[in-house]
């Protein structure tokens, strides 16, 4: 690019001005973009704005503007930033620049938005020179590219101080850059990225030669976008005043191009508008008329100012058709002398020399990527080693199917003798299988699979470094089919050149050897010199428009047509590579599969799975209960007694205290056996429930291994809790050194299997994290023999529900908010699982050490929409949603009102609860942290849109810096002991 010199500067203000800028894009060695570290607010604010505006925006549509600001989705962050169109690509495609960055890229029309006018203002990037600096003339590609990255190691994303010394027309700064004592201008100078240039005389501005757009390709850099809101510096941003130096600016269609056209609101005299009272005084009235003719003054001066603007603009038109005129009668002079010059031949030898020179390296060159001959490889390496999939493959996956189905069938199957029959028929398929699976490993085996997807990865990774990413696309043959039929006619093309290129250096050639023979005396053949020098001109005029010819087509850039062939040829190749890679991994998976199967299968026939060790378990547990209920009568009738001894009975206490963990100790271990012979019903033998229907495998499996047949109420010494047992019996107990409660439910036979159902389903979702669901575990659900109750094992915090912690000593905000992301998670994990709590209150959210919040079980007795039913009150408000007031069904949304109620009141206390007339309490009376009250209003207000999990991740729930959650192995641990309460 060659600089005309014309400058818009004040001496007295612009020049050595000093700015602190940030670098956010590199162009070359000497020219970048930088934002003015004082518009650090504007980059935010611009941000924001842009996130809540163009998301909503529509697309554009029809002839774009180039002077008009747009939003533009950049592609790497998928962030809106405000951008001007540089250049209309296609109907689709735009190139784009990123007027507060500097960078620029291609975009679709539907990532481009219409931005509204608060926003079409000038850019925060500016372009900046270095000083008194120039790319050097005929620099190589590769030290071009050494030097953009040299200078933007040195500038980009860091504080630099710019010296102003001038401003081009086109807005670009020059400037000498430091960064710190380091000038940056003479790194790049001593580096050899760039040349001093001649400084003019008035302006001291460096003229740059014209680079060969062919031999220096500029690529555009997708800059990061960097973050510096933090920065010390300040200060208010100042709009820099015009100036003129020496003749009137009035272009007002000429832009920055990194820049945009800023329009500051006029202020108009309003004029006409006076109200004359009877009290306004005379000097009031003489002021006013001459502010009316102050203003039709400068109305007069504006429409002279104007006449004169387009007396400039009609003289620049004429001026710039005699320019024009001049040009081609230049050319035409050029031309003529270009015929009359045809006689000097040494200067037209030297300059054919000098292309026949740079022709020979070019030919050194390897151009297949210029053809496509690099994608043509790639076409044919997919060929030849395509991989197909196993013809065993199809077999296996058949008789796996079959094999799946019979054990469906075994699974279902109710009848023994039926059973057998399925069985028997299983097993004959499990041999067809077995000996499948070895054909099939035998087969893959024989396979180069690991070779030929590094192949296909290799190959992909050094196209994907040519032709970047690919882009999604159908698969079509005929996209190829058009490449190979680009790729001939080029090839035609320029073989054709090239072999026309060779004939007519081979007829000056000739001409040479046979001048040697005219100009050798001793040579006895005479030649006319007619027949020798006369066609000269003619063979030079032949082999100058040959080679440039060749030279042309080897260093033009492919147009936009040959670029869209060969990357819609590249996204195919990308496919098929895509296409095999997932053939392989298909093959690598079920060869995995058929491994595992044959080593398991192994097994299975080698021996049968038997039930001896849980029913040796069961009659160890049988003969401990006997025991421990003697013991039970022992202790209760030495207590009955007149005369009993004290030491005696702590003493038979301590027994039936040791029997009773070696029964849980054995009801452990019975349970690791049922999860044992569970795991094998999975995978293997489904049949086991049907043949050891004793051993109640099924029941176990149908409650997610909840439910235990050896244990009984009262082999538990446990005390009634009368406090807690308002709705049903409750008693309390100790196991392992844990205290425990047992809620009896009373069943019958239908209510029974609804009550293993839903604890069963509630059990599964707490097993999926444990600790980490948020919920109250379920130890055990066992069933009384001799009255028709259920009882449901739980962990006993005493005096850890919400209602008795706050009573005692209420939580502070901070410890609340930890409390309330555990009940968030808690609820995360239950409508994860489909399941709606519908009875969340204060009563069954537990504050675990003032910093664990658990979400208690609820009544599994009763339906959702009958738990949902029932009004919990906290004080004066109702924790029941506005819709379940309304008789819709209970929903997550239920659930998060609830939540929301309880949060807000745990964070203000004590304060009276206000709400409108449909018993919504009103969230703005109180003065609470800004995350926390908008997680409130959502949770209150607008909760359709909201899900626990997003509660879970809100701002409120992020712990600041230097804070670290608790340590879930300790101090969530919470092993209480027994008290009265």
């Amino acid at each position: 690019m060659k600089y005309t010199g014309i400058v818009q500067m004040d001496e007295e203000v612009h020049y050595s001005k000093v700015e602190d800028v940030i670098g956010s894009h590199v162009e070359d060695a000497v020219t970048f973009w930088a934002q003015s570290i004082s518009r650090n607010k504007d980059i935010m604010k611009i941000g924001c704005s842009l996130s809540e505006v163009c998301p909503h925006a529509s697309s554009v549509f029809g002839k774009l503007d180039p002077k008009k600001i747009y939003g533009g989705l950049f592609s790497e962050d998928k962030c809106w930033y405000r951008c001007k169109v540089l250049k209309i690509i296609s109907d689709e495609k735009c190139l784009v620049r990123y007027i507060d960055y500097g960078n620029s890229e291609i975009l679709s029309r539907s990532d481009i938005a219409e931005i509204p006018l608060d926003l079409q203002f000038s850019s925060v990037a500016k372009k900046y020179r270095l000083w008194g600096l120039q790319i050097p003339s005929g620099q190589e590609v590769t030290q071009f590219d050494q030097g953009r990255i040299f200078l933007g190691s040195l500038i980009f994303e860091k504080q630099i101080k710019m010296r102003i010394k001038a401003t081009y027309q086109d807005g670009t700064v020059i400037a000498q850059a430091e960064y710190g004592s380091v000038d940056i201008g003479e790194e790049v100078a001593k580096k050899g990225f760039a040349e001093k240039c001649k400084l003019t005389s008035s302006t001291n501005i460096c003229e740059e030669k014209k680079s060969d757009p062919g031999h220096l390709v500029l690529r555009n850099l997708k800059s990061p976008i960097p973050f510096w809101g933090h920065s010390s510096n300040q200060s208010l941003f100042i709009r820099p005043k015009d100036h003129l130096s020496g003749r009137l600016s009035l272009d007002l269609k000429s832009e920055n191009d990194a820049g945009n056209h800023v329009t500051y609101p006029k202020e108009n005299l309003a004029v006409g508008g006076f109200n004359f009272g009877l009290n306004v005084s005379l000097a009031k009235i003489k002021q006013d008329q001459k502010l009316i003719e102050e203003n039709e003054r400068l109305k007069t001066e504006k429409e002279v100012l104007l006449e004169r603007y387009k007396a400039l603009e009609l003289k620049v038109e004429q001026t710039v058709q005699e320019l024009q005129q001049e040009k081609a009668t230049t050319m035409d002079l050029t031309k003529h002398l270009e015929s009359t010059l045809k006689t000097c031949v040494g200067t037209r030898m030297k300059n054919l020399a000098a292309k026949v020179e740079i022709l020979k390296e070019i030919r050194c060159v390897n151009i297949n990527a210029h053809f496509g001959n690099d994608l043509s490889d790639a076409i044919q390496v997919l060929d030849e080693g395509c991989f197909t999939l196993p013809a065993s493959l199809n077999e296996l996956e058949i008789i796996w199917a079959e094999y799946c189905l019979a054990q469906e069938k075994i699974q279902t199957c109710q009848n023994m003798n039926e059973g057998n029959i399925l069985i028997a028929e299983r097993n004959e398929v499990q041999q067809k299988l077995h000996m499948a699976v070895e054909v099939f490993i035998l087969e893959v085996d024989e396979l180069p699979l690991n070779k030929r997807l590094k192949t296909l990865q290799d190959l992909s990774a050094s196209l994907e470094a040519v032709y970047g990413q690919a882009k999604e696309g159908t698969n079509s043959e005929e996209i190829l089919k058009k490449f190979y039929d680009w790729k001939c006619n080029k090839r035609e093309k320029f073989t054709s050149v090239r072999s026309e290129t060779e004939v007519s250096l081979q007829h000056l050639v000739t001409w040479f050897q046979n001048t040697l023979k005219a100009f050798d005396l001793s040579v006895e053949e005479s030649l006319t010199s007619e027949d020798t020098i006369g066609n000269i001109d003619e063979i030079l005029e032949k082999a100058g428009s040959s080679v440039c010819k060749e030279l042309e087509i080897s260093l033009i850039e492919q147009g936009d047509a040959d670029k869209e062939i060969t990357l819609n040829a590249y996204s195919q190749i990308v496919q098929k590579i895509r296409s095999e890679e997932r053939l392989i991994a298909t093959v690598q998976s079920k060869y995995k599969d058929s491994v595992e199967f044959k080593k398991q299968i192994i097994e299975c026939l080698n021996k049968s799975p038997n039930v001896d060790h849980l029913l040796s378990i069961k009659k160890t547990l049988k003969s401990l209960k006997a025991r421990l209920r003697w013991k039970l009568v022992e202790k209760n009738n030495l207590e009955e007694s007149d005369d009993h001894d004290g030491s005696e009975i702590e003493e038979i206490k301590q027994e039936i205290t040791q029997l009773q963990n070696s029964v849980f100790q054995e009801i452990y271990h019975e349970r690791e056996e049922y999860e044992k012979l569970n795991s094998l019903v999975q995978k293997w033998f489904p049949e086991l429930p049907l043949l050891y229907p004793e051993i109640g495998l099924l029941k176990y499996m149908n409650s997610g291994g909840l439910l235990t047949m050896s244990l009984e109420r009262d082999l538990l010494d446990a005390e009634p809790m009368k406090e807690l047992s308002g709705k049903r019996p409750l008693v309390c107990s100790e196991v392992n050194g844990q205290i425990i409660l047992l809620k009896g439910y009373s069943v019958d036979v239908d209510t029974e299997a609804r009550v293993i159902q839903r604890a069963a389903a509630y059990h599964r979702a707490w097993r999926e994290a444990k600790e980490e669901s948020g919920l109250l575990p379920l130890i055990f659900l066992f069933l009384c023999k001799s009255d028709p109750m259920a009882y449901l094992m739980v962990p006993y915090y005493p005096r850890a529900n919400l209602s008795a912690v706050q009573s005692s000593m209420p939580l502070t905000l901070e410890e609340a908010l930890k409390v309330m992301k555990g009940v968030a998670q808690g609820l995360h994990t239950l409508h994860k699982a489909d399941i709606i709590h519908g009875s969340l209150h204060q009563n069954n959210v537990f504050a675990l050490n003032r910093q664990q919040g658990i979400v208690g079980d609820f009544d599994f007795t009763k339906s959702v929409s009958q738990r949902a039913s029932v009004n919990m009150m906290i004080g004066d408000l109702s924790l029941l949603s506005p819709e379940l007031k309304m008789g819709k069904p209970a929903s997550p949304s239920s659930d998060l009102y609830a939540y929301g109620c309880l949060l807000l009141w745990l964070s203000v206390q004590n304060q009276k609860f206000e709400t409108n007339e449909d018993g919504i309490p009103k969230v703005d009376q109180f003065h609470l942290d800004d995350n926390v009250k908008s997680l409130l209003c959502s949770l209150i207000y607008c909760r359709s849109s909201v899900t626990a999990e997003q509660v879970f991740n809100a701002e409120c729930f992020l712990l600041p810096k230097g804070k670290s959650t608790p340590n879930s192995e300790k101090d969530t641990e919470y092993t209480p002991k027994k008290e009265e309460e």
